[in-house]
């Protein structure tokens, strides 16, 4: 169904993982979608495969942001659907983890964030929807991710300050939190592939479906979010983890 049709999106990092899943399911749903990345070839395969429009941007540097909202307006003049998914993660316990590990992880996943919505507030339609891709290890507690855990963390508190702050507007501020999910990220989080396996192994019996997300029934949440069929949801979570979260330990 078609119900996203005559509506212009946003999705950042929409170039793998679930940041494409969304921008092609909101490409089927009759969305025009604007993926971003900072990887250029990346870009030019998605816009060929989903036929959405590929804009270089870097979401921790602030002129880039603005770049990237005049490319919008100029193109496309206003946007109805914003889903912040670009976000980086890395592992480190606190006993060694740097600086730079956590300026790294912060510029992308909060200040970033918190300044692409800023930035294109001015050119987003009354009546938007906003979305934030934040993970189920806000609350878990999993050791070696305090700093990835903590830039959810404060994300979900953006959402629920932003759903307040915009509501004026009516302009709706939501988020999804994934649990684990097969994505090319478990290749990148600074782990040993045994790590990452072994990881994955231990998650798999704590989840209660037994088996690993796919991007794309994040994607169906992200669609849902962001059409009117939840005209009536804001300031709220929708946690994507096969029930992880809810696992009781007996």
């Amino acid at each position: 169904m078609k119900n996203l049709e005559n509506k212009v999106a946003i999705v950042t990092g929409g170039n793998s993982g679930i940041g494409y899943a969304a921008a092609a399911d909101l490409v089927a749903k009759g969305a025009k979608v604007i993926v971003t990345g900072r990887n250029k070839e990346a870009l030019a395969q998605a816009e060929k495969e989903l036929n959405v429009t590929g804009i270089v941007a870097d979401q921790s540097d602030l002129k880039s942001i603005d770049s990237l909202v005049e490319q919008v307006k100029a193109q496309f003049g206003k946007v109805d659907i914003l889903f912040l998914n670009a976000g980086i993660a890395a592992f480190a316990p606190v006993d060694v983890a740097t600086e730079e590990h956590y300026d790294s992880i912060m510029n992308v996943n909060v200040k970033g964030v918190y300044f692409t919505v800023q930035k294109i507030l001015p050119i987003l339609n009354d009546g938007g929807s906003i979305i934030f891709n934040t993970s189920v290890n806000a609350q878990l507690g999993m050791p070696g991710s305090s700093v990835y855990g903590a830039s959810k963390a404060a994300v979900l508190s953006l959402n629920r300050i932003f759903a307040g702050e915009l509501a004026p507007r009516k302009i709706r501020v939501n988020t999804v939190s994934p649990g684990p999910i097969e994505t090319p990220l478990y290749g990148k989080v600074g782990l040993e592939k045994e790590e990452v396996e072994g990881l994955g192994a231990a998650l798999g019996q704590k989840i209660l479906l037994k088996r690993f997300g796919q991007a794309s029934e994040v994607a169906k949440t992200v669609s849902f979010l962001a059409s009117d069929d939840a005209s009536f949801i804001t300031g709220t979570e929708i946690v994507v983890d096969g029930g992880l979260t809810v696992n009781t330990v007996l």
